[in-house]
Formats: C-alpha cells, structure tokens, sequence
C-alpha cells in the first residue's frame, strides 16, 4: 500500500464529533486554570502546572499559554507509536485549543484574572477546589473522546510499566515532585498544599466524567445451584447471565459461576433472589466502568 493510501485511511480514522469535543475540552480547562488557578498561584498536575510555575519564573512573553504548547505537544509526538495517529491528532489539537483560549482570557477579554479570581476572589480553597473540579472535567472529556489534554499522561502509559510503576502511581510521584519543586522555590507550603486539593478534586472528576456516573457492578455468584440462580436473575432483570464450571478447592466438588452485571439499585434485589434460591451462594461484587454491548445490524 502507498504512502497515500496509508495516510487517507489515518485520516478516515478521524470523526468530526470528536474534534467538537476537544473543543470542549480545551475550552473548559483554560477557564479552570486561567480564572481559578493561575490568579492565585495554584496548580494543576502534570504540564498544566509545570506550565504554570515556568510561567511565573519567567519574563512575561513566555506566558502560561505559549508553555502549554512548548511541552505538551512533543510529549504527544514521542507518543506517537504507543497511543497511535487519532489519538495523538485529537490531543494535539485539544492542547492547541487549551493554549489559545487560555491566550484569549488572560489576553484579550476584558476579564481582571491578573491578582484574583473573578469568580472565588482569593479564597485559596473555593479556587482549589473549583479549579480542579472545571480542570478534571476538560481532562475528562478529552479522555473520555479518545485523547488526551495533557502529556503526562501519555508519558505515564509509555514509561509506568518500565518503571514497575502503575499509571497513577507515575503521575502521583510526577506531581508530588512538582509540588515540593513549587514549595523549594516558593519558600512556603501552604500553595502547593492548597494545589494538593486541586488535584484530588481533577482526578476524581476526570474518573466520573470518563466513566460515568451510574458505573455498574460485576458479580460472580459461586453456587451448587446456578441453573435456577440463572434463570431467577434473567427473569427478574430480563438481562443474560454466564456460567462458568468450578470445582470447590476445599471440598474439591463441582460448582458453576453465575457472572452477572447489575446496577448498583439492583444490588440488594438481587442478592436476596441468590440467597432465596441458595443460602450458601458465594458472591463478590466488583466495579465495573463501562460495557459494550453487541447491537446487530437491521
């Protein structure tokens, strides 16, 4: 296949809706950082708040928006083979997006963001706390679309295994550095303890915008009687089950497990139609955070 071959089937590759939601994204997190966060002189994780501290210790052309491209883009690029074209075109472009509309606040609108906030003032806490409740939700729907808005993250996919290291772990210690950089140089913890907050408040966000509110719950119920369990569950709930052969390790006699999904207002129904059926079932409940149904063609 030719090169250009190739590079039309990258391009098919790319949907227009996704671009309208790093839009979104970028939008919603240069608001966060530049009406909440910068005024005040807190941060964000990753390279939004590396962004921020350089932003501060430098002459003023280089500003919070220009250090956004500057490190995040060739973050994105070295990522490149691991994460694959639309994920790192749709990222590239969410930062783009992220850079300039942080320009446009600082910049252009009439909008005083140079001391306080215009929304908290300088109350330390509500600018945390809704700085990283606006950024966790621009990060999150970038995450949820198939990118990224930040390089970090892609830097923790590529090198957390390499590191023995999970994907949180890595951005914990990558921000847990770069706030204790920020209290050396600050000569005070109160704003990188207050950029604490701001991070719990992002992530947390980022989990709940990127896998739902109403996540659900897998169950696997170990029982000696799982054709009538099954059949009791499909009944009520009118959804399938799938059984699995199992072999007790203490009694080392034939079982079956009933997988099962189930919302988190079906938990207690549920669990009472296993016991009414069999009072010795075994069950554990795990979270589940999202599902892919097959939906066959009409």
């Amino acid at each position: 296949m030719g090169k250009k071959e190739n590079g039309l089937l990258r391009l098919k590759e790319l949907k227009l809706s996704r671009f309208f939601w790093m839009t979104l994204a970028g939008l919603i997190s240069a608001v966060g950082i530049t009406t909440f966060l910068a005024p005040v002189h807190l941060y964000d994780s990753g390279i939004a708040g590396t962004s921020l501290l350089l932003s501060q210790l430098t002459p003023p052309f280089m500003s919070l928006s220009l250090f956004l491209i500057i490190l995040n883009i060739p973050l994105l690029v070295y990522g490149y083979k691991k994460e694959g074209f639309a994920f790192t075109v749709y990222s590239i472009y969410a930062v783009l997006v992220y850079s300039i509309c942080a320009w446009i606040i600082e910049d252009i609108l009439p909008i005083d963001v140079a001391e306080a906030s215009p929304f908290a003032g300088k109350d330390l806490l509500l600018c945390a706390i809704f700085g990283g409740l606006i950024c966790g939700l621009g990060s999150g729907i970038a995450v949820r679309h198939g990118g990224a808005i930040d390089g970090v993250e892609v830097m923790a996919v590529i090198f957390a295994k390499k590191l023995n290291l999970t994907v949180g772990t890595f951005m914990m210690c990558y921000n847990v550095i770069l706030y204790v950089i920020c209290g050396i140089i600050l000569r005070s913890w109160t704003l990188p303890l207050y950029s604490i907050v701001t991070y719990y408040a992002a992530l947390q966000t980022i989990d709940f915008v990127a896998e739902g509110l109403d996540r659900s719950k897998a169950v696997m119920i170990i029982t000696d009687k799982a054709d009538k369990v099954s059949m009791a569950l499909i009944k009520e709930f009118g959804s399938g089950t799938t059984k699995l052969p199992a072999r007790g390790g203490f009694t080392n006699k034939e079982k079956a497990i009933v997988y099962f999904v189930v919302n988190r207002f079906q938990i207690a129904k549920m669990r009472d139609i296993v016991h009414g059926i069999d009072p010795k079932a075994f069950m554990t409940i795990t979270e589940v955070a999202d599902i892919y149904k097959y939906e066959p063609e009409d």
